[in-house]
């Protein structure tokens, strides 16, 4: 396992020949708060990791015991002016599309509390996972504002206009058994299990085609929303990617040959 530092609060290891890459959410003191540097941090990590062809899948952890993250840093927001706010609000954005838009299969590992932009990193990734101390909420409103990092788009888009509209305009705060039930997260997992479950999902995941998943997350994405025949003819686009690839051909003759893929990436 290989890592490398992004700034002082991101870290990413790379794992499984570097087809698996943690990036981990390294500001442990302040649970993760996500203060502008810590913003570009995220932003420069995500880049490097979706421009690396050797990555297949992604997983987003934290090293606080206690928090996966806690949303943006309200003690350093204290200090912004407006200008302040207007100018840095670009890189706060950023950071948040930079885990959105990665082309790979992107799993969020959660425990303790994500919340405000915490819960939005989580939701900007495709799967994730929690365990049963985790705590998740979009609670903006509460300090008046609104989700900005994603939180009005995902959110609907996971549960549904109405349950993601009580979630928000409430504020409130939902635990781990609620919140698996309502579908804000994808898999409950014992207390201290979710990295370690998030990474072997990542590991099976990692099996797969490079070209098929990159296609797959794109059909997925492109498509959310679309009436079914627009959404068919994304998909039908993701599958001339793959049809005619060297992975398709290595596919097939390792299936009728009993064999694992070597996969060429191409």
């Amino acid at each position: 396992m290989s890592e490398e530092r992004y700034g002082e609060f991101v870290r990413v290891r790379r794992h499984e020949d570097g087809h698996v890459a943690e990036l981990v959410l390294d500001r442990p003191k302040a649970m993760n708060a996500v203060s502008i540097g810590m913003a570009r941090s995220v932003v420069a990590a995500s880049a490097a990791l979706g421009e690396d062809r050797d990555v297949r899948v992604v997983v987003v952890t934290s090293s606080s015991e206690r928090a996966f993250c806690v949303g943006a840093d309200l003690k350093e927001r204290n200090s912004f002016t407006d200008a302040d706010m207007l100018r840095q609000r670009p890189v706060s954005r950023g950071a948040y599309t930079g885990v959105l838009e990665l082309p790979v299969p992107t799993v969020a590992a959660v425990h303790g509390f994500a919340l405000g932009g915490g819960f939005e990193l989580a939701l900007s990734c495709d799967v994730i996972v929690a365990d049963r101390t985790a705590v998740v909420g979009l609670p903006e409103v509460s300090v008046g504002v609104i989700p900005g990092g994603g939180g009005t788009q995902l959110l609907p888009r996971r549960v549904g206009a109405a349950r993601a509209a009580e979630l928000i305009f409430s504020a409130r705060r939902v635990e781990a058994a609620e919140a698996h039930e309502l579908g804000l997260v994808d898999r409950l997992v014992d207390a201290g299990r979710d990295r370690e479950e998030a990474l072997a999902l990542a590991a099976r995941i990692a099996g797969n085609s490079p070209v098929g998943l990159r296609a797959a997350k794109r059909a997925l994405r492109l498509g959310h929303g679309l009436d079914l025949r627009a959404g068919l003819e994304v998909e039908d686009a993701a599958w001339h990617t793959v049809a005619f690839s060297a992975d398709r051909a290595e596919g097939v003759a390792a299936f009728n040959e009993k064999r694992k893929p070597d996969w060429p990436g191409e």
